[in-house]
């Protein structure tokens, strides 16, 4: 996912129970984990209590189906709600001056699920929707719900780049990627055909019974029910284009409800009265305030304006962390530079790698981020599972790195990064045209804009120039791949390695370096349906070489953390390292 923004093995312990609760065959029928406190539960205290919280400015969008960002992805678990949710663990985070606790994977909307491993290999989940799943206008959230939700995912007219989260489905894969007929059209290609997505296998039982069919089993599918993509929508609402503008059009499922909305000034919302848990949420109010400059937000915060950010100006940060004030918790992700692989002179391999070769990860991991970052040697950040999951080496230990990161080798890798670029004609960088490096409004990209751009002139004696764009605009601009080189940075969407690496699959949604190579192609999709894991995995291995160690589309520099500031006094907040904060459990004495 997205973000402006390394995992230890704690999310071991934080996504446990997705991951046994996804596994083994034969039929399973599971209830709400014991331990894992669901809504409705624990009262916690604080009437009254409101909170404003600056993650981002404004949201590229809130329609579930179409968000691809963190930011937007943290509203929308506060008003929506999938099959599964992120519930509170009471385990407290590690990291540094940490005030925050685990999430763990709970049922949601659905109450129970069973699971059974047909003999044609094939998975079919079948989910029982709470009795008292409602939406913010008091109509019943129904299987049906979620029937028109997935279609709609899946559906070429919704445009969604995540429709690729739920091809997993059986008659998913014909409907987003087709099916080729061998034959061949007047200008000769070869016509594709693509399924209807009344096809895909999904069905409403009944009124609150859901069923789902894989067409083979997966490790993350629960994870998957938590995720904003699938969160379920009403047919009847999302038919207005405009219904995320209006609150009284925003009809949702989850704890809150959106009451205000202010383009460009702030989301506000209020608990959600029926919602099953209402009774034991925390805060009365939660503010979103959109906002991007990061003086103004530090200064927001020291005022008592706002009660949380993510952000703060460069130079306050060894201060802030020196104080305390700033937090810091393990995030599985990546901060990465991508290129536009079908545009010159990104086209050609030996210049992405004299590019990536030539920047000093550890220099801007130490002097610009400063907050724990570790230099990338891959894609597939630390913490993501291997072969072995929670238990042997990540796939980061297991794949090894690309190139030498850190500092030690630089000298090295510059004089190679030099040879490439005068191989692919530009010796000295002489005759290299002028390319800009495009990034989103903030302080913080700002300063890593600037090191590589001084970086690529030193080293390899080229002319970078430097764009910026608001959040909305630049994500845009990116996604049309309207330039040269560009910010970029993904956070996992679930524990696997195919989080960071299905969405460079040809034609992708997500896919905004515009990669497309068949043998790569071919690897994902084999793993997507290999039930060996050791095997799976090694597709995945294979798959991450081919992008990185053949053709370098894109250039890791280091692997995230998260860093932020919450008022004294406030407690109960929670969160994932997929990068989620959860406020309704908060309270402040």
């Amino acid at each position: 996912m997205k973000k402006t923004k390394l995992l230890s093995l704690l999310l071991s312990g934080a996504l446990v129970f997705g991951l046994l609760a996804g596994c083994g065959g034969g039929t399973q029928s599971t209830p709400a984990p014991t331990g894992t406190p669901a809504p409705g539960t624990e009262a916690p205290t604080g009437e009254g209590f409101e909170m404003n919280i600056n993650i981002a400015s404004e949201p590229q969008s809130i329609d579930p189906a179409l968000n691809t960002a963190v930011d937007g992805a943290i509203m929308l678990n506060h008003m929506f709600e999938g099959l599964m949710r992120w519930n509170d663990s009471g385990v407290e985070t590690n990291g540094t001056n940490g005030s925050c606790t685990n999430a763990v994977l709970a049922p949601g909307q659905a109450e129970s699920y069973e699971k059974v491993t047909n003999e044609d290999g094939t998975v079919t989940y079948t989910f029982k929707l709470r009795s008292d799943a409602k939406w913010s206008d008091g109509k019943d959230v129904t299987a049906q719900d979620f029937v028109f939700t997935w279609q709609r995912l899946v559906n070429p007219e919704t445009a969604a780049d995540y429709s690729y989260m739920i091809d997993c489905v059986k008659g998913a894969s014909e409907i987003i990627y087709g099916t080729p007929t061998g034959e061949l059209d007047e200008e000769g290609k070869e016509i594709i055909e693509y399924a209807d997505p009344s096809t895909l296998a999904v069905k409403a039982l009944d009124e609150k019974t859901f069923e789902v069919t894989l067409a083979t089993d997966l490790p993350y599918f629960l994870e998957i029910c938590a995720f904003p993509a699938t969160f379920p929508v009403r047919e009847d609402i999302v038919s207005n284009a405009q219904w995320t503008y209006d609150p009284a059009t925003y009809i949702s499922n989850g704890p809150y409800k959106m009451t205000v909305r202010e383009t460009n000034s702030q989301i506000v919302m209020e608990p959600n009265e029926h919602y099953y848990g209402v009774a034991d949420l925390g805060p009365t109010k939660i503010t979103f305030k959109l906002m991007e400059d990061a003086n103004a937000m530090l200064n927001g915060f020291k005022t008592g304006e706002l009660d949380f950010i993510e952000q703060m100006p460069v130079d306050e940060i060894a201060g802030l962390m020196t104080s305390g004030d700033l937090k810091i918790v393990d995030y599985i992700g990546t901060y990465y530079v991508c290129y536009q692989t079908q545009k010159a002179p990104f086209d050609d391999p030996r210049v992405r790698k004299a590019f990536t070769l030539a920047i000093d990860r550890t220099y801007i991991v130490n002097e610009i981020t400063q907050t724990g970052q570790v230099e990338a040697g891959g894609f597939v950040p630390a913490g993501v599972y291997d072969a072995a999951g929670a238990t042997g080496d990540d796939f980061r230990t297991t794949g090894g790195d690309y190139y030498a990161p850190t500092d030690a080798d630089y000298q090295a890798n510059c004089d190679e990064a030099r040879a490439l670029l005068a191989e692919a004609g530009y010796p000295n960088g002489e005759g290299f045209p002028v390319v800009e490096y495009l990034y989103n409004t903030d302080d913080a990209h700002k300063a890593v804009a600037e090191a590589l751009q001084g970086m690529w002139q030193k080293e390899l004696g080229v002319t970078v120039t430097l764009n910026n764009q608001e959040w909305a605009t630049f994500l845009q601009t990116r996604k049309d791949g309207d330039y040269s080189i560009a910010r970029n940075g993904w956070i996992a969407d679930y524990n696997d390695p195919m989080s960071f690496l299905d969405m460079w699959l040809t034609g992708g949604g997500n896919n905004d370096a515009k990669y497309s190579n068949a043998e790569y192609d071919a690897k994902i999709q084999a793993a997507k349906t290999e039930t060996d894991p050791a095997v799976r995995m090694q597709l995945l291995h294979d798959a991450e070489n081919i992008i990185m160690g053949q053709d370098y589309a894109l250039c890791p520099l280091y692997f995230y953390t998260q860093k932020y500031m919450l008022t004294d006094g406030i407690e109960g907040m929670y969160y994932t390292p997929l990068g989620f904060f959860f406020f309704d459990r908060c309270t402040k004495g």
